[in-house]
């Protein structure tokens, strides 16, 4: 089959788009972390992307997408090992018209992103070394299987929730349920941070945390339209869609927030965006516009009201991952039972507004279950092992100190060079000791 050049220029940009949203996940955790730990934090995400990038290219991409002969329900093989041949195979053999070194450069970015959305919910407290052991592990065990069983077929066989009919456009189950749940299991594993929920753990940076939510915006296009495999009218869908129903669960989060609370936040909009993106992953394709705006409005509410139980519950969920991911994602995948309609997308199925009866809702129920089940048990396990033989925790004093400082040797905030300059006399007294300032000095603005 000839190279469609157009459908390829899009999934380059696609693959860049989404390899961005790592770097922009970073942002997004880094400023709602701690200052003694925004380096740490903003670490695990770069190296999920080195650590799950080389798995990936050596034998990730063939566990996923590959033929496991008998274990082909549940598992690929190795055929497809080092990526070796691909290369010179010009097209994807699924008629798309898309060279498949391209389609795994575009699956490799969504593996890396859904392990570094783990690291969220043990900021401040994790060994780096266990954390990158976990990194490849996890991966290995959780991830490429899970990808396979939805998103695997050759069109004899496929994986057992592809051929069960359950739906995930662009990773409702694989990406966001998957590391939501696995959050939870690893929180379970390491414990509450010190202090925690009794000391106020406030982000650090919440411009930071826009920027990040805007560049995980800006990436998640690509994640969902690129998820069409070509630049086509079920890419225009998905792109339309992410738009609709993010919007609406910014909207729906901030005005929960000020009904709760009596003020809407920066950090509530930026985590509605965020809940709104997850929600519609798995949905983007198989809903109309109006269903995606009623989907955005459901999840917005919902994740709104989830964050908040990890304090009625007493796990220590750092920065809302399985509140925003875990639910969220759930929201999403039931709800193609609900919303989906063939007159978008006849690869689909409709759902129960659409005719189709419980049928779709109930397979997606199971992919559901199915994935919180597998992720959470495995994800215990390998967490407990690591923790047995290296230890996944800090101690407790360098928990205090700031892991920045003593897993890094870094610091993000240098505020001992703004003591150093300080002199004597006239501006020695400009620089008196002001209260909650960091250092305790008044810093002076320079014409």
């Amino acid at each position: 089959m000839k190279i469609d050049s157009g459908g390829t220029a899009w999934m380059l940009t696609s693959t860049a788009l989404v390899l961005l949203m790592t770097p922009g996940l970073a942002f997004f955790y880094g400023g709602m972390s701690r200052a003694k730990s925004v380096l740490n934090m903003m670490m695990m995400s770069f190296v999920s992307i080195a650590v799950v990038g080389m798995a990936w290219v050596v034998y990730g991409y063939s566990l996923t997408f590959g033929d496991g002969g008998g274990l082909s329900s549940f598992i690929g093989g190795f055929g497809d090992w080092g990526l070796v041949g691909l290369e010179n195979a010009a097209t994807a053999d699924d008629g798309t018209g898309i060279p498949q070194l391209v389609f795994a450069a575009f699956q490799a970015t969504f593996a890396i992103i859904t392990v570094a959305l783990i690291s969220g919910a043990v900021a401040d407290r994790a060994k780096f070394g266990a954390w990158v052991v976990f990194t490849l592990v996890w991966v290995t065990l959780v991830y490429f299987p899970i990808a396979h069983w939805v998103w695997w077929s050759d069109g004899e066989k496929a994986g057992w929730l592809f051929d069960l009919g359950a739906l995930d456009f662009a990773g409702g189950t694989v990406v966001h349920i998957n590391a939501g749940v696995a959050a939870l299991a690893l929180v379970l594993v390491l414990g509450k941070r010190r202090g925690w929920p009794k000391e106020p753990m406030r982000p650090h940076n919440l411009p930071f945390v826009l920027l990040g939510a805007g560049l995980l915006w800006f990436g998640w296009f690509g994640f969902n339209a690129g998820s069409a495999l070509g630049a086509g009218a079920t890419a225009a869908v998905a792109f339309v869609n992410t738009l609709a129903a993010t919007c609406a669960a910014a909207f729906t989060w901030i005005v929960v927030e000020k009904l709760r609370d009596g003020s809407s936040t920066t950090l509530g909009i930026a985590s509605g965006i965020v809940a709104g993106l997850v929600a519609v992953t798995p949905a983007c394709a198989f809903v109309t516009p109006l269903g995606a705006i009623a989907l955005g409005l459901v999840a917005g509410a919902v994740c709104a009201f989830a964050v908040s139980l990890k304090y009625k519950l007493g796990y220590d969920d750092s920065l809302d991952v399985v509140g925003v991911h875990m639910v969220g994602g759930i929201v999403g995948a039931l709800l193609i039972g609900v919303l989906a309609t063939t007159a978008v997308n006849d690869a689909g199925a409709d759902g129960l507004l659409a005719g189709g009866g419980f049928a779709l809702l109930g397979e997606q129920a199971v992919a559901v279950l199915a994935t919180l089940a597998y992720s959470f048990t495995v994800t215990y396990v390998i967490a407990k092992v690591i923790d047995l033989i290296m230890g996944f925790r800090i101690s407790e004093d360098d928990e205090a100190a700031g892991i920045d400082s003593t897993a890094h040797a870094e610091t993000a905030y240098d505020f001992g060079t703004i003591r150093a300059g300080i002199g004597s006399g006239a501006t020695a007294a400009a620089h008196a000791p002001v209260s909650g300032v960091p250092g305790g000095t008044k810093v002076e603005a320079k014409g």
